[in-house]
């Protein structure tokens, strides 16, 4: 995966860097079995209330279905194409069942359009099979994790990101998370083999505030140009600096661990995510 630095011939290209999309597959259309409507609420509630800021605008998109779970053991499936997902930073690939059934997966690195993906405790770890951690040889990266059996894969789902299985404990397992924290999974919980593809998103530039409203990101307003009726760290004479920085609420930021202590998954952490 490479990324692409435009001619600056316009004002708006002078810094953009896009992605190469050298992996998505050319004339294919999305899967319309796999797609479903999304409703754009601009961070409104039921109500009309805006309940969460800066968002709003936004291209129209629809939600393809992915499968975190690949519950589908011992059936062969044939990688049909990689496709873009407006929704995430990933990309997704479309797999063809042997029973003639289509799904979505995320695409790791290294995955070819015509190779087959397995799922199940038999399979080999190879890349894109999805396995129990109990079957997957110390020291695989690994992505797509789950957290509780049968629940679908939360961890490590984003563009570029890997976990790393580094040991196994009776019923547990130590994953190495992308932020640095080190917990325990059973081992009986699923992982995808290899990396998720697009490693290079975190490369990428915008180039100008347009790019921004096309996915629905509005303006956001800092906190020290406000009134103090409005933002803790507002008004002032002049560009007042000074205090610690502070959300509207009033909590500390930069820094600040809003973590619960008394948090029951905190047990299963062994090493705290990096600073």
């Amino acid at each position: 995966m490479a990324v692409r630095k435009l001619k600056p011939v316009t004002p708006g290209q002078r810094h953009k860097i896009i992605g190469a999309f050298e992996t998505i597959t050319t004339g294919n259309t999305p899967e319309k079995s796999l797609l479903r409507p999304m409703k754009s609420t601009g961070g409104r509630n039921s109500a009309g209330k805006m309940t969460m800021r800066y968002i709003g605008g936004g291209h129209k998109r629809k939600y393809r279905v992915i499968d975190f779970i690949r519950e589908k053991d011992g059936i062969p499936a044939l990688v049909d194409s990689i496709q873009y997902d407006p929704n995430r930073t990933a990309r997704i690939a479309l797999l063809v069942y042997a029973d003639g059934e289509k799904r979505y997966m995320l695409a790791p690195n290294g995955l070819q359009v015509g190779q087959t993906v397995l799922s199940g405790s038999e399979v080999a770890p190879e890349i894109g099979n999805a396995l129990p951690l109990s079957k997957i040889p110390l020291g695989t990266i690994v992505h797509n994790i789950e957290l509780h059996p049968g629940q679908g894969g939360i961890m490590a789902r984003s563009a570029g990101t890997y976990a790393q299985l580094t040991s196994r404990e009776g019923r547990y397992a130590i994953i190495k998370l992308p932020s640095g924290e080190s917990r325990m999974v059973l081992v009986t919980c699923r992982a995808t083999v290899g990396t998720v593809g697009n490693s290079d998103h975190g490369l990428e530039r915008s180039g100008k505030a347009g790019r921004s409203r096309w996915l629905g990101r509005r303006p956001r307003v800092r906190g020290v140009v406000m009134n103090p009726v409005d933002h803790p760290m507002g008004g002032g004479e002049g560009r007042a600096s000074g205090g610690h920085p502070r959300s509207r609420k009033g909590l500390l930021a930069k820094g600040f661990k809003t973590r619960s202590k008394k948090k029951a998954s905190s047990r299963y952490i062994i090493e705290r995510r990096k600073k």
